[in-house]
């Protein structure tokens, strides 16, 4: 009964809850990025052992971001948080072309997960603040997404550092788990 009035209550006011994962290898900037969204200010961070997690308010949805740490010796337990997540938000270090093909294989990996089957994905292209920094249109094909099928995704240039794309992709998640 309980589940049904606070549904009720969502459906009137507009709120709902999201839980969102953040993934991505080491060092691509997945917690700067939360806590910029959190803070509004850059900080510096230190590297991610475990989790870190977030409760961010956004066009009426309140959205808990899991943000992994991205070490290889811890992406094994990124499944361990799958569950009940309605979204995904995979962030990419656009500078680190030698570690492409990992970030496309972890990426491919979690989108063949069943528990995921139905997250939305938002794959943020960071740094392109950086010079060395690759084309937006360069990650999506380095990373496959291009050939997504039965799967709403998008990939957008971000930079944690000056805080751009990060509302842009806030804004298609909420666009896009209103209308799931």
């Amino acid at each position: 009964m309980g589940g049904v009035f606070s549904s009720l209550l969502a459906s009137l006011f507009g709120s709902r809850e999201v839980r969102i994962l953040m993934l991505g290898l080491d060092n691509a900037g997945k917690t700067s990025i939360l806590y910029r969204l959190k803070d509004g200010a850059h900080i510096k961070t230190v590297p991610t052992i475990g989790f870190n997690v977030e409760t961010l308010e956004f066009n009426n949805i309140s959205m808990q971001v899991w943000d992994l740490g991205g070490q290889a010796s811890i992406r094994p337990y990124w499944r361990s948080y799958y569950q009940r997540q309605e979204a995904v938000i995979f962030v990419v270090d656009s500078t680190d072309r030698d570690r492409m093909s990992i970030a496309q294989s972890e990426l491919a990996s979690l989108l063949e997960e069943e528990e995921l089957e139905d997250a939305i994905v938002c794959i943020f292209a960071n740094k392109q603040d950086a010079p060395e920094a690759m084309e937006v249109a360069d990650v999506a094909e380095a990373m496959g997404v291009n050939r997504l099928q039965d799967r709403t995704w998008t990939i957008i240039g971000t930079s944690a550092l000056k805080g751009t794309g990060l509302e842009e992709g806030l804004s298609w998640i909420s666009n896009n788990l209103k209308s799931t």
